[in-house]
C-alpha cells in the first residue's frame, strides 16, 4: 500500500475529489495548509500599506491506495489539478507498512 499526499489549489479540491472517485477511490482527507516553493508569495494592499504574503492558501489531500491502483490515483490527481501555471503543487508517495480499521479491527487493504 500507498499513501499519496498532494499539495493542490484549493479551487481544484472539487475536481481532484471527482476525477479520484471516478477511478474507484472514494476514501480521502483534506486539509487547508499554507505554503510557499517556486511560486513564492506576492504583495497586498491593506488598508493603504503594502505588506508580502509570503505563505499561501493550499489544500492537502492525503489518500492510503492499493499499489495497483496508485498510478491511476496519481494520473487523475495530475490532470485534475494541473493549471499550467507555476504552484499547481507535488504529489508525495510514501510506503505503507499496516492500517488498522479502529471500529473493527481489520487490517491493512480490508481496512482502508
Amino acid at each position: 500500500m500507498k499513501k499519496v499526499e498532494a499539495i493542490i489549489k484549493p479551487f481544484k479540491l472539487d475536481d481532484v475529489r471527482e476525477a479520484l472517485s471516478a477511478t474507484g477511490i472514494t476514501g480521502m482527507t483534506a486539509i487547508e495548509v499554507k505554503g510557499f516553493g517556486r511560486q513564492k508569495g506576492h504583495t497586498e494592499l491593506y488598508r493603504g500599506a503594502e505588506y508580502v504574503v509570503d505563505f499561501l492558501p493550499k489544500v492537502k489531500v492525503e489518500l492510503v491506495v492499493a499499489d495497483e491502483n496508485l498510478e491511476a490515483c496519481i494520473n487523475a490527481i495530475t490532470a485534475a489539478a494541473r493549471t499550467g501555471k507555476i504552484g499547481d503543487g507535488k504529489i508525495f508517495v510514501s510506503e505503507v507498512t499496516r492500517v488498522v480499521r479502529i471500529r473493527s479491527g481489520e487490517e491493512n487493504e480490508a481496512a482502508v
